[in-house]
């Protein structure tokens, strides 16, 4: 059966109701600022007020911050704070340079971290290609980060060559939209789950700019993620980022680096079963707490 935009609010409702979380997430104080990063400005918006951990997301590769809502409003009605900074070229954000690489980004992360975190290490929450973001800072700036989190976590285990073709094509906008729409769902989405909710939000000039700044950086830079703790919450279906990813980092780091398996989710993992990575998450962020 199909999973619906309609039944995913309503079983995340149901989480945030059972895990007894300090405030209804519609009522979440919301807030949007302009982060004046070395790189230039940074659009963040930002949910709760930063009186626990704060949680900087970011999205994956060439979409923009709005696909955590829903989580970020989960994380605050739990007493943390969200960050949300849109990724270079969205909204208010600055342009990608010519010559940019994953430590550039991580820079980037870097000051939203020391402009919203209230002089405090932040957690990193990267989605897909965001996790190389996350990691990459954790690696350069272990002052400012005082865990991370993967959803979705890839980066030595390659995706199929028909898996890549599908990535390319659902970004290419000039394709009939049935024929986009397959490849959406079989590179993002677990069988017979509903890829309609990731319709729009696609931005192929942002990934090409994405995928350049990876090329230009050694996986082995930002593979272990420095030395903080590391949770992965790793779909089970997923075909782009296959879940060997997951099980090479946690072999690599045994003593800091924790694994969730989230079953019928793919790549997307955010529209497919939000109650179970916003439990996934908060459960985490308690811990880190005491």
């Amino acid at each position: 059966m199909s999973v619906s935009i309609l039944s995913r609010r309503a079983a995340l409702a149901a989480f945030i109701a059972a895990a007894g979380c300090a405030a209804r997430p519609d009522l979440i104080a919301e807030d949007r600022m302009a982060v004046a990063g070395r790189h230039g400005a940074i659009d963040v918006r930002t949910f709760g007020a930063p009186r626990g951990l704060t949680v900087v997301m970011i999205p994956s590769l060439g979409r923009g911050a709005g696909d955590f809502e829903m989580l970020a409003r989960a994380v605050a009605a739990s007493g943390f704070h969200a960050a949300c900074p849109e990724p270079r070229g969205f909204a208010a954000s600055a342009p990608y340079g010519a010559q940019t690489d994953l430590g550039d980004l991580a820079e980037d992360i870097a000051d939203v971290i020391a402009a919203t975190a209230a002089g405090r290490p932040a957690v990193v929450l990267g989605h897909a290609f965001g996790n190389r973001v996350a990691r990459m800072c954790a690696a350069l700036r272990p002052d400012l980060v005082r865990a991370v989190v993967l959803l979705a976590a890839g980066g030595k285990v390659a995706m199929a060559p028909e898996i890549e073709q599908a990535l390319l094509a659902s970004f290419d906008l000039d394709l009939p939209d049935a024929v986009r729409m397959k490849a959406v769902a079989t590179a993002f989405f677990a069988p017979g789950n509903d890829a309609t909710v990731w319709r729009d939000g696609w931005r192929r000039d942002i990934a090409e700019a994405q995928i350049a700044a990876s090329e230009r950086t050694p996986v082995d830079a930002w593979w272990q993620a420095g030395a903080a703790p590391v949770l992965v919450v790793q779909p089970k279906q997923d075909v782009l980022a296959p879940a060997e990813n997951a099980e090479k980092l946690r072999v690599a780091a045994p003593d800091r680096v924790r694994v969730v398996y989230v079953e019928n989710a793919g790549h997307a993992l955010l529209p497919e079963q939000p109650a179970a990575v916003a439990g996934a998450v908060i459960s985490f962020l308690r811990s880190l707490e005491g």
